[in-house]
């Protein structure tokens, strides 16, 4: 908090779900939580077995499960399990790092609606009540990734989009990683 020049962290996340590790430091961020150095706390990379773990041995639900999601990454049962436990998703590579550019249906979607294929899967996202963050280092696409206010997705386009799932990952997975 020194370093940072902090009284107060906005949220506070467990980075990856180390085993035998991460309720011990689940504890210490529940401290942090009641003494109010940290606003909000949650974990990054959990799946569903290590959320009910996790929760079982809790005074707190993490507020927030920072989970790899994108098209072709979807995690139906993790995202329906947050809803009955209340705790916010917020994704990361939701661009697939960049590979959406590749998926011949996102093309057709973005031309349908005059957008880009960023628009219509953060729009995605949005609309399934995920929070996304696309990462981008050039400020005009900073900008342009939030153009995505004025139209809605139709059902049978969010199907279609949910539909691509390959449970494909660009990442780690969270049971195999190698700590």
């Amino acid at each position: 908090m020194e370093k940072l020049a902090l009284d107060v962290l906005d949220m506070y996340l467990i980075h990856w779900p180390v085993k035998g590790k991460y309720n011990e430091t689940w504890r210490a961020l529940e401290n942090l939580y009641a003494e109010g150095r940290v606003r909000a706390i949650g974990v990054s990379n959990f799946l569903q077995h290590q959320l009910e773990d996790l929760i079982s041995n809790a005074n707190i639900v993490p507020m927030l499960n920072q989970i790899e999601f994108h098209p072709y990454l979807t995690q139906p049962g993790l995202v329906e399990y947050r809803k009955h436990n209340k705790i916010q998703v917020q994704a990361w590579a939701p661009l697939m790092q960049g590979r959406i550019f590749e998926v011949e249906e996102l093309k057709i979607l973005a031309k349908k609606y005059g957008k880009s294929p960023v628009h219509i899967v953060i729009r995605w996202n949005l609309q399934k009540g995920i929070l996304t963050i696309p990462k981008s280092v050039k400020k005009h696409r900073i900008g342009d990734n939030a153009d995505v206010f004025d139209f809605e997705l139709s059902q049978d386009d969010m199907l279609l989009i949910d539909d691509l799932n390959k449970n494909e990952r660009l990442g780690p997975d969270p049971d195999n990683f190698d700590f």
